[in-house]
């Protein structure tokens, strides 16, 4: 394992720290486990690199929004990009102040609005005509003016998985640029709406910088075609979606900045930018126990106890996660590793180079500190996985571990159904 927060020390594998192996007997597995000296370095790489431009860095809620790692993002004057009603109320409960939170979203409820202009946040992206329209009226009858951004579908097809393109012809997100600038025109006509910004957001683990430049040349074009009309916009907000390494070097925020560096000379505007993955995905690794080794074809499986419940990507996307045993081991035999959900889907690794393990043994699951607890369900009743961050050379629980009341606690047994029934007289 690479040098980092995470990384082996006489023979055991740390979190900072703190040996993971006992915040798996503190509180068991399956368990996330976060860096918060990773999350904060991953911040400032980028609070680094684009220092001499203005911006601002909205880290995207839905990579990861535990309430502690929001706070620790907030404590260190970082911004926040939502996309729902409750990822906003998370943000601000986590005191990320509403001049640094811009709402995107293709389907925002009324009161979601509502509450984004009640709260006074720094951009409203606006996905449609018809949602700008809606907008105009509730900022009329809340007596307020909406900062709008107008979100732009560039027509780009990101390299990435499919389920993670949204930028590209055809995708439900956003406006082709000529119905973009009429809605910029529209909004200019419309009371209530004050129209500052362009925005675009092409998908999620790209490793491309390039694609970022193109997109942000569409943007620029628009940007430069609104201001020879009188109509000077202020932000312009290319969104997020910068991939992390899966064992190999990937471009960071530096080459992200020097991809965009010969356009933005000259741009008089604010560059907003909103990273998820690149800010909490190598910072979280999740811990789960071998629960038997079983036979199989071609090769064996070891059965652990997290699963696509925990974890959805390799599932959802094919995404392969590294594992790492927690302490040092050497490679015996190639197994699948597999869930206990009854999915044939539950794979969490297939082929993997593994050492002789037995069931109690415990393994990382690497690099999932976005899109992972974020995206958890509680299928096959199981419930959620607690969450713990590792900060100063001790670790916190941050989510404790659901209980089987809790998936039970919201539902209701209405009357007729309150007594058993019984069989016969």
């Amino acid at each position: 394992m690479s040098a980092g927060p995470f990384a082996y020390r006489e023979g055991r594998l740390f979190c900072e720290g703190v040996p993971l192996v006992d915040i798996a007997a503190q509180h068991g597995t399956p368990c996330y486990v976060y860096s918060a000296t990773r999350i904060l370095a991953n911040l400032d790489a980028y609070e680094t690199a684009f220092a001499e431009i203005p911006h601002l860095i909205a880290y995207s809620l839905k990579a990861n929004s535990n309430g502690a790692v929001l706070r620790l993002l907030a404590g260190a004057s970082c911004g926040a990009d939502v996309v729902s009603g409750g990822e906003l109320a998370r943000a601000l409960a986590a005191g990320i102040p509403p001049e640094r939170i811009v709402f995107a979203g293709v389907g925002k409820r009324e009161e979601e609005t509502v509450a984004a202009l009640a709260a006074g946040i720094h951009l409203l992206n606006i996905e449609s005509l018809p949602e700008l329209e809606t907008v105009a009226g509730l900022a009329q009858m809340h007596g307020t003016t909406a900062r709008i951004a107008v979100r732009v579908n560039p027509g780009i097809d990101a390299p990435t998985h499919p389920h993670l393109m949204t930028g590209a012809a055809g995708s439900k997100f956003g406006l082709p640029p000529p119905r973009a600038l009429a809605a910029i025109r529209r909004a200019r006509e419309l009371s209530g709406l004050d129209p500052v910004g362009l925005h675009a957001h092409i998908g999620s683990q790209i490793v491309s910088p390039s694609v970022y430049r193109d997109t942000f040349r569409v943007l620029l074009e628009l940007f430069r075609t609104l201001e020879h009309e009188g109509l000077r916009l202020t932000e312009i907000d290319l969104g997020g979606g910068l991939g992390i390494a899966a064992g190999e070097p990937v471009p960071g925020p530096v080459e992200l900045r020097d991809a965009l560096a010969p356009l933005l000379d000259g741009f008089e505007g604010r560059l907003v930018l909103e990273p998820g993955r690149s800010i909490v995905g190598d910072a979280g690794v999740l811990l789960t126990r071998v629960v038997h080794r079983k036979s199989g074809t071609p090769r064996p499986f070891l059965v652990v106890d997290a699963g696509m419940n925990d974890l959805l990507r390799p599932a959802l996307y094919g995404a392969r996660h590294r594992l790492s045993c927690l302490v040092e081991w050497e490679a015996a035999e190639r197994v699948d590793v597999v869930g206990p959900v009854c999915e044939s889907a539950d794979v969490l690794l297939r082929d993997w180079p593994a050492p002789s393990l037995s069931a109690g043994d415990l393994l990382a699951v690497r690099d999932v500190g976005a899109y992972g607890a974020s995206m958890a369900s509680r299928y096959n009743s199981r419930p959620l996985a607690p969450e713990v961050l590792v900060h100063g050379g001790e670790a916190f629980l941050v989510r404790r571990r659901e209980t089987v009341a809790d998936l039970v606690e919201h539902e209701q047994v209405p009357d007729f159904l309150s007594e058993p029934r019984r069989e016969g007289g």
